[in-house]
C-alpha cells in the first residue's frame, strides 16, 4: 500500500499537476511505510494503528470524488477494504484503540 499510495500521488501530479495529489498520496504512503516498519520491528500495535488509521484517511479522502471517475472508486474502495482488514485485525488481537 506505501509504494501504491506513493506512486499514485505522483502520478496524479504528474498527470494533473495537482499538489494535493502528491502530498496525499506520499503521506499515506509514508504512514504505511512506517507502520509496517513498525510491524516488521515488534510494535504491531503501533504498526496496525497507524495502517488503519491510513485506511480510514484514504477512504475519508476519496469519497467526495467517487462520482468523478473509476481512481477515486479504486481509492475509495481499496480504503473500505484495508480499514476493516487492519480493524478487524486490532479487534482481534485486542489491540482496537477505542
Amino acid at each position: 500500500m506505501a509504494g501504491l499510495c506513493a506512486v499514485g500521488g505522483v502520478t496524479g501530479f504528474v498527470r494533473t499537476r495537482s499538489m494535493p495529489s502528491l502530498v496525499a498520496g506520499l503521506g499515506v504512503g509514508a504512514l504505511y511505510a512506517w507502520s509496517a516498519m513498525n510491524i516488521q520491528n515488534g510494535s504491531p500495535q503501533a504498526g496496525l494503528q497507524g495502517a488503519f488509521a491510513a485506511s480510514v484517511l484514504l477512504f475519508i479522502s476519496s469519497m467526495p470524488r467517487v462520482k468523478k471517475g473509476p481512481v477515486p472508486v479504486t481509492l475509495a474502495l481499496t480504503g473500505a477494504g484495508t480499514a476493516f482488514y487492519y480493524g478487524n485485525t486490532l479487534k482481534q488481537l485486542g489491540m482496537f484503540p477505542f
